[in-house]
């Protein structure tokens, strides 16, 4: 899919200089830049990306509830049954 987007010439030339330092097309740093963006926001990029989210927010659940079986055990709060 193609999308126009509009660059100021000074940010226009910066981006071309750090393409050829890094040997790289403006669309390859276009594609680093965007990816970086879904990932600080925790979107994932791939299909890969996705299934490991799915497998942690699985996970996330089991852990917690060990952690607070482990935290009463050790601070003594469990309740007492009659």
């Amino acid at each position: 899919m193609r999308k126009l987007i509009e660059f100021d010439d000074d940010t226009f030339d910066k981006l071309k200089q750090l393409g050829r330092d890094r040997m790289g097309t403006l669309q390859e740093l276009a594609d680093e830049a965007f990816a970086d963006l879904l990932k600080k926001h925790g979107v994932p990029i791939d299909l890969k990306d996705a299934l490991r989210k799915s497998a942690r927010l699985n996970a996330a659940p089991e852990q917690t509830r060990a952690n607070i079986k482990r935290s009463t055990k050790k601070s003594g709060t469990t309740k007492k049954t009659k």
